[in-house]
């Protein structure tokens, strides 16, 4: 590159290493300062933290001055390595997402049976285990015994890529599992999520239109049934579902007040609303970031890289790294419990209690 591209592209780059160190270390911090934080649905945002942050503080600084430059100078060992961490971190992060959707199509559909399990931890534990294993099993073997079972490395002694680069069936095959079915299944529960708050607002309206009619009958029809106040409190019973209480309740999505008052229910569909639209957000991003790359890794392979050029290629590249960089936005910080923990680690004097106020001994 020439001179003033050079600084240009070095700039941007250390811009996103220091927005994804800082940004994820801010939610691994956040977890391990605030106890509150420690429930099951958040060790999964701490396990998509601890994937991007390696992303930045290792694969990217490792990556910069071989793309600068044009050259790996740094041996075959520690290539082999990076592309392990990278290839592993960066399937590591898109399974943790499908987790976090997951857990948050639990909280809305299984509300009451999910709330049952928020302090189950070795149970979040396992999964977050099982998120590196299927991460590494999707191109760890493969980039270290690649070579071995073909007979001969493709790569030269200057340059870093997977022996698989040009191999379009094992991409194919690798991106079904890294790429399109983790995209159908953040799309359907996002999407399941959506519904079930439409049908809890439609159900809501009914139950709305009851206590309409019901009011207005007179005083006498009303005593001679069931008392109205066991009928259309908050926790009411509808015809074939759940109560509403249980259906809106959601320690991942932001925990309701369990109060019986109908008057609070319109402001949690309104914020269920905002929920959904955050979900939607979550569901797009996720496809800019992803879909590039894999469309063109697949067709690259295939044409063997005569088709696309190599710097379309990058673009869809340093796509994948920018997601780590907006996950930390995109996910814990739109949870008033991380903001609050962030806001304490960012801002300690506005939560430090000033000493004329402390109570002396005795009071």
């Amino acid at each position: 590159f020439s001179g003033p591209i050079f600084v240009i592209l070095m700039v941007m780059m250390v811009t996103l290493v220091v927005v994804i160190v800082l940004g994820n270390a801010l939610v691994i911090l956040a977890f391990k300062v605030d106890k509150s934080l420690r429930r099951q649905c958040n060790y999964y945002f701490l396990n998509l933290a601890i994937s991007d942050f390696l992303v930045g503080a290792f694969c990217i600084p490792v990556y910069i001055p071989y793309i600068l430059t044009g050259r790996w100078t740094l041996g075959r060992g520690l290539c082999k390595l990076w592309l392990v961490t990278d290839y592993l971190l960066c399937s590591a992060s898109v399974f943790s997402i499908v987790l976090i959707s997951y857990d948050r199509f639990l909280s809305v559909t299984r509300a009451v049976s999910y709330r049952a399990r928020q302090s189950m931890t070795h149970q979040a534990i396992i999964k977050m285990i099982a998120v590196w294993v299927l991460a590494f099993v999707l191109y760890g073997p493969a980039i270290i015994f690649w070579e071995l079972v073909v007979g001969r490395s493709r790569v030269p002694k200057d340059e870093c890529f997977a022996e698989f680069y040009y191999s379009w069936y094992f991409l194919l095959s690798a991106s079904m599992l890294e790429f399109f079915s983790p995209f159908i299944s953040v799309a359907f529960f996002n999407l399941s999520i959506y519904l079930s708050i439409r049908r809890r607002r439609r159900h809501h309206r009914e139950a709305q239109l009851q206590h309409q009619l019901q009011a207005s009958e007179p005083a006498s029809a009303q005593t001679e049934g069931i008392p109205l106040s066991h009928n259309w409190g908050f926790g009411i019973k509808l015809p074939g579902r759940g109560s509403f209480h249980s259906q809106t309740s959601s320690p991942c999505l932001g925990k309701l007040d369990p109060s019986t008052s109908r008057a609070a229910q319109p402001s949690r569909l309104s914020r269920d609303k905002k929920i959904a639209k955050s979900l939607a957000i979550i569901v797009c991003v996720f496809a800019i970031c992803w879909a590039p790359y894999t469309l063109l890794m697949i067709i690259r392979a295939a044409c063997r890289g005569r088709c696309i050029q190599h710097h379309w290629y990058e673009v869809t590249f340093w796509l994948l790294w920018l997601n780590s960089a907006i996950n930390p936005f995109l996910y814990p910080l739109c949870h008033s419990s991380f903001r609050r923990a962030f806001s304490k680690i960012l801002c300690p004097k506005r939560y430090t209690t000033p000493p004329s106020s402390a109570l002396r001994p005795g009071q």
